[in-house]
């Protein structure tokens, strides 16, 4: 079994995100001045916005086991 090419493309997405979210995090923490809520979640949003995730929307029929 396999994955179709949209949730295949989301798994890479979701890894992406939570690797940028793991420096963020790091980040923060090596930081001499503490971090309000405010600027950490600014940091997040920030960091997730930098990412290139295209959107992917295929057409195609499949005939083999596929998970979507």
């Amino acid at each position: 079994m396999s994955f179709c090419e949209h949730c295949e493309g989301q798994r890479f997405d979701r890894a992406q995100v939570l690797r940028i979210l793991r420096a963020a995090r790091q980040k923060i923490r090596t930081e001499q001045t503490p971090a309000s809520a405010e600027d950490v979640i600014a940091l997040a949003i920030n960091a997730i916005r930098s990412l290139e995730i295209p959107h992917l929307e295929l057409l195609e029929d499949f005939t083999d086991d596929v998970v979507h």
